[in-house]
């Protein structure tokens, strides 16, 4: 019987530093010298391992190593070991390094390195030197002979040159007299049959204790000047960074921060340390009574998310004193009007935040907060000695008497009264009602549009909108922005299905026909130009306060990469794919799903992992389950139904798709789904995740040699939250491309299998494909060539197949807007090229070196240049990954916040 997991975890900095920047901290050790000769064998053999999950030390991270005690590096390795499984989910059954050191050191460790590297060499030439962490760009990477430690043709030519008994840079062996190990052996052969095409090695580097607090440092600042809501993987990274920050909040707390959920965390935390120092920055943090509700929520140790049903069941945590009188103070300085409205947004939230408040205490000192807690709880004014305060109630606030002799408060609400006017078919007024709030003006373009449509067809913009838009929207923050270009860009028509995603802790959606009358293009075409022009302009703003590029590398396969929305929602995911992409299935003829899960002492929990196939008209055409193993002459196989979960290990399902044989079969779509058989939700479990491997035909035909193959993971995201059905992806056969869903269907109590569901898993498929079809939603690649166009005068874009490079060059009378245009649209470029995939990133890479440029790739497989700095944002890593850290690395959320209003403050509600 396997023993339980016991490898030593890593702690939370480890894991940031490790997923985000591919870095590892490590303990000093000795002074340079001979190593110990265990710990060189041990080397050898995390090496080993090191290279089955595809990642390779670099040679400082090594020296570390080597200088570490036998002991010391068996912790180390296991504990970087089990961080990149965790990462990749491989980590459920994996046994520690060295568990009987340094008796039980492998001694066909080097052998088993030996064999990888040289696969890795003949599937991919442009590996990684390990000398100088650069990929070379005329395939000199080679492998020493017998270390087979990887080094590229300048460093091999210094080597001899310095060098007379040649000896490995890295390890100190003698090399053999070969100097390179030949790569078109059988063992090669065989391990290069079982990696993707152009896989190659992530190289793992040291981390300095300066450049890790420098890391966090920068992360923070960015994490808390971004434009949208964070993820759930960013939330907690969020909370560790709050962990490494400096004891004065006054010092490096910025002056705005835009998004209010996050906010409020910050603040809540800032005031659990250090109250003292924390309490005079509330007033100018908190500008809405909305926030101080959030700040309440999140000091109570919940989400701020105020999501319906949470005051009901939420334990709230006393206010100390000073605290409650400050956030009384900040509630008292709002116009009453609004506070009043703003309350009763949340009556039931502030009905019990009241409770801790206590607002009638200091009626005298804070009388409008009183009032507005009045108007909520309907209280009578003279009871609580607010009657002679308030008698001349400052508008939108009246008073009145009830028949029962009673003083009471009311207002009439914002929304009330825009409401009204628009049912009125009174544009004009509901517009400038909007107009002095624009993130309500932006949200609700589309119904304004209608309501135009319907009470004055056939006639332009009305003029109060047209002017009062381009302030809005210079004023409003990229979510809505975004948002509002999407829905109108393209047609719609009468009966359309619309696709509606509700707030909530997990991404859940429900469709319905749409009968209202649609916005014609001519009142859609110019708004859609305005937010373009707008886009282009915050750019060029950007542009002006980071300097511009020499060169502007794109992937037009960003047009594929729906911009994040959503955020607060989306699993935990190994690749960060927003919600709504269209990816191409990775090179192989099989797709392995699994899921994992395991479920807590004295509790049974069945999950399910399924799959359900439609036609092109989504009628269901068959499915692949525990109640049907094997479809088809074994187009897809079930590895047999598990029905509980026990600790320490838990259980695992697969299904195996042959693609080529199910696209035979007459299935177009595969829609993959993990249900909970008996109606246990997610959040219940200890630990719950699903994903998907790539195989060659002769890998998945391998069963002997272990089902999950952790070099294989394209993708896994956690189970999470109430929900009880999970549709992670939906695969399109006949194109092989996927689309990510990352949702969650609704589902009555009982039991769940995809026969009860099929209907409304169709349904829902049909309705995200449609919903998301290109040309309806805004993309990577519109941000990606506003950004472009405004910063360099040059820009390559390389096309889906990898083969086509165009270069566009803005001429010297072309407006920025007209460049950007063309480039949009792919329109006439300035050069043009077809050649092998390699080839064209070898290009890539020999422009980017020396060069300052924005880049933007959904494969970072790209050689590293030398000397590159500048602005990179990738999907999937690569080997462009190994570039100096003068080259910014950004996530989508960081390019989407680099098109924020003017001053980065807007708030998001």
């Amino acid at each position: 019987m396997k023993k339980p997991n016991t490898a030593v975890p890593g702690s939370a900095l480890d894991t940031y530093l490790l997923r985000r920047h591919g870095q590892v901290l490590v303990a000093p050790g000795a002074a340079p010298g001979e190593p110990d000769p265990w710990t060189a064998k041990g080397l050898v053999a995390l090496e080993a391992d090191l290279a089955r999950r595809g990642h390779v030390p670099t040679k400082p991270l090594r020296d570390a190593l080597r200088r570490l005690r036998p002991a010391d590096l068996a912790e180390t390795g296991t504990r970087l070991l089990a961080g990149l499984d965790a990462l990749l989910g491989a980590d459920r059954r994996h046994q520690p390094l060295f568990r009987r050191f340094p008796d039980g050191v492998p001694s066909h460790a080097h052998a088993d390195y030996s064999v990888l590297i040289r696969g890795y060499l003949l599937r991919q030439s442009s590996q990684l030197c390990l000398v100088c962490e650069r990929t070379s760009l005329e395939a000199g990477i080679g492998a020493l002979a017998p270390c087979a430690h990887l080094l590229c043709h300048d460093c091999f030519l210094e080597l001899t040159e310095h060098d007379d008994a040649r000896h490995c840079p890295l390890c100190d062996v003698p090399l053999d007299r070969e100097h390179h190990l030949p790569t078109d052996t059988r063992g090669a052969r065989k391990a290069a049959r079982d990696l993707a095409a152009g896989q190659a090695l992530k190289p793992l580097r040291l981390a300095e204790t300066g450049d890790a607090t420098a890391l966090v440092g920068a992360a923070l600042a960015d994490l808390l000047a971004r434009q949208t809501p964070l993820n759930p993987q960013e939330r907690e990274d969020l909370a560790l960074l709050l962990e490494h920050a400096p004891a004065d909040p006054g010092a490096w707390l910025p002056a705005a921060i835009p998004v209010r959920e996050i906010r409020a965390t910050v603040l809540a935390t800032l005031l659990r340390r250090d109250p003292e120092r924390t309490r005079p920055l509330l007033a100018a943090h908190l500008t809405t009574a909305t926030d101080v509700l959030r700040l309440i929520w999140a000091w109570s140790g919940a989400e701020p998310d105020l999501l319906p049903g949470t005051a009901r069941t939420l334990r709230l945590r006393n206010l100390p004193r000073p605290l409650r009188r400050e956030l009384l103070a900040v509630l008292d300085a709002f116009p009453v009007g609004t506070l009043a409205e703003d309350l009763r947004r949340h009556r039931s939230a502030w009905l019990r935040a009241g409770e801790l408040l206590h607002p009638y205490e200091h009626r005298d000192r804070f009388p409008y907060a009183a009032a507005a807690f009045a108007v909520v709880r309907q209280s009578d004014l003279d009871l609580h000695g607010l009657g002679p305060q308030l008698r001349e109630a400052p508008a939108p606030l009246r008073v009145r008497e009830t028949p029962a002799g009673h003083t009471r408060l009311t207002v009439e609400t914002f929304a009330a009264r825009v409401e009204h006017a628009l049912a009125q078919g009174d544009l004009p007024a509901a517009v400038r009602l909007l107009a002095t709030r624009p993130g309500e003006l932006v949200r609700r373009l589309h119904h304004l549009l209608r309501v135009r449509a319907a009470w004055a067809p056939d006639q332009p913009l009305p003029a109060e909108l047209a002017d009062a838009l381009p302030k809005a929207l210079r004023a409003v923050a990229p979510g809505p922005l975004l948002g509002a270009y999407g829905r109108l860009r393209a047609p719609r028509g009468i009966g359309e299905r619309r696709l509606y995603f509700p707030r909530g802790r997990v991404a859940s959606a429900h469709t319905r026909f749409d009968w209202g009358k649609p916005v014609p293009v001519e009142l859609s075409a110019p708004v859609c130009d305005l937010i373009e022009a707008e886009l282009l302009r915050r750019a060029e703003r950007s542009v002006e306060q980071a300097g511009r590029y020499e060169l502007a590398v794109l992937d037009a396969g960003l047009a594929d990469l729906v911009v994040p929305f959503a955020e607060r929602a989306s699993a935990k995911t190994l690749v960060a794919v927003p919600r709504g992409s269209v990816q191409r299935l990775p090179d192989g003829q099989h797709l392995r799903l699994f899921v994992h899960w395991m479920q807590r002492a004295h509790q049974r929990v069945d999950l399910d992992l399924s799959v359900a196939f439609y036609d092109e008209e989504w009628q269901f055409t068959g499915l692949c389950d525990y109640t049907r193993l094997v479809l088809g002459a074994r187009a897809a196989v079930h590895s047999g139904d598990f029905t509980t979960a026990p600790p320490p290990h838990g259980a695992t399902e697969f299904v195996d798709l042959d693609l080529r044989a199910l696209g035979k079969a007459g299935a177009r779509y595969a829609v993959v789904v993990v249900f909970s058989y008996n109606d246990i939700p997610f959040e219940d479990l200890t630990d719950a995740f699903a994903g998907f491997m790539t195989l060659t035909p002769s890998e998945a035909a391998r069963q002997r040699t272990g089902s999950f193959h952790p070099a294989s993971v394209r993708q896994r995201l956690d189970l999470a939250g109430e929900a009880r059905i999970c549709v992670p992806m939906i695969v399109d056969l006949q194109t092989r491309t996927h689309t990510w869903t990352d949702l969650n269907v609704g589902s009555g109590a009982g039991f769940h299998n995809v026969s009860r569901h099929r209907a409304e898993i169709g349904s829902l498929a049909d309705s995200v494909l449609t919903h998301f079809a290109p040309g309806t939603r805004a993309t990577l690649w519109d941000l990606g060539c506003a950004a472009a166009a405004a910063g360099s005068d040059e820009v390559w874009v390389r096309d889906r197949t990898g083969r086509g490079l165009g270069r566009y060059r803005r001429g010297a009378d072309e407006p920025v807007a007209a460049f950007a245009e063309r480039l949009r649209g792919r329109h006439e470029s300035d050069h043009r090229t077809e050649q092998p995939p390699d080839d064209t990133a070898r290009l890539i890479a020999e422009r980017l070196a020396g060069t300052r440029a924005f880049t933007a790739l959904v494969h970072a497989d790209v050689s590293a240049p030398e000397g590159a700095s500048g602005t990179l944002y990738r999907l999937y890593p690569g080997p462009l990954d190994a570039a100096p850290d003068t080259l910014e690395r950004i996530t989508a959320g960081d390019l989407v916040a680099r098109f924020a209003p003017s001053g980065g403050n807007s708030p998001i509600e």
